[in-house]
């Protein structure tokens, strides 16, 4: 997959001159209602002998027309992790847009006359609900009138299940709740996030229990404090384990919140390495041990239970 990262004003010769259709949208979380605009492009893309794209940004827009403190939003896939998911669902080309405030006030008919027309789409995908500017003047119904029969327009409509539509704020309810069970079923896959590993106080390797501390990144939404069963990509291999997030209260209060995973038969130094951390399955809630032997216990029966659900011996 080829990616092209723009940001306004942008150079022509950066686009790939051939006929696309062109699949539109944020994508937080790559989630299966994502998914099924993304696939409805591809079948579209078949039929039309086009490449296809998609387009999305670096960042949420809402950042600059709301004017939110950037420090206080988190993302359920950073864009390494979209681009990967793109990637698996066959796209060709990915524009990630710089979303500066050169876009701001771009008036709908340039918006769709650099970003669509100028990207050579034959024909553009997007969910029901996509706006390109103000939800009034720039969404899926008005755009029939910028396109001006330039290219096909396909609204797809809303992913549903029992519980009503698939989307990103449910995923992030789900994930702020633990509930991991629902968020993998609404994103179609384990929710992923991963970062480099680092030095932590090694307390877990006097205590039998060498872990991985991953530094994750400061707008990575991370799941809810708990014991979790996991798969780490280390290199380019997959190991199982568990994973906790918490504050390690059992060795003092008021510490900072980290991410530590233990992995099942493995004794390499990846100090420095940047891993991913498939997050499987929630096992249970953190808690504060009265002494360090309850604690080793514990963890002993964590492995267990995790060895089991992924059916290791």
């Amino acid at each position: 997959m080829k990616v092209i990262n723009l940001a306004e004003p942008y150079v022509k010769e950066q686009i790939v001159n051939q006929s696309i259709v062109l699949a539109l949208g944020f994508f937080d979380g790559v989630h299966l209602g994502h998914q099924e605009v993304i696939l409805a492009a591809k079948q579209k893309a078949k039929q039309l002998n086009c490449l296809l794209a998609v387009m999305t940004f670096d960042r949420y827009p809402k950042l600059a027309y709301q004017n939110l403190d950037e420090a206080t939003v988190t993302y359920l896939t950073k864009t390494p992790t979209k681009l990967e998911l793109f990637a698996k669902l066959g796209v060709d080309i990915t524009y990630v847009v710089e979303f500066n405030q050169n876009l701001v006030p771009m008036k709908p008919q340039e918006f769709v006359d650099k970003y669509m027309v100028a990207l050579h789409a034959k024909c553009v995908v997007a969910g029901s609900d996509y706006t390109y500017g103000k939800p009034q003047i720039a969404n899926m119904t008005t755009l029939k009138d910028y396109a001006q029969g330039r290219f096909e327009i396909v609204a797809v409509p809303d992913k549903k299940d029992q519980q009503g539509r698939i989307s990103s704020t449910r995923i992030r309810q789900a994930i702020d709740e633990g509930n991991l069970q629902e968020a993998n079923f609404l994103l179609g896959y384990s929710y992923q996030f991963g970062g480099r590993v680092v030095h932590g106080d090694a307390r877990g390797r006097t205590i039998g229990f060498p872990t991985l501390n991953i530094a994750y990144e400061k707008d990575q939404r991370l799941l809810a404090t708990g014991v979790y069963a996991v798969k780490t990509k280390v290199a380019d291999n997959w190991y199982y384990g568990v994973a906790n997030i918490g504050h390690n209260e059992t060795f003092g209060d008021d510490r900072q919140l980290t991410v530590e995973v233990y992995l099942f038969d493995f004794n390499q130094d990846v100090y420095g390495q940047d891993v991913v951390v498939k997050w499987c399955h929630y096992l249970r809630p953190t808690v504060k041990f009265k002494t360090v032997d309850e604690l080793i216990k514990q963890l002993k029966n964590d492995e267990i239970v995790g060895r089991k659900y992924f059916g290791l011996k």
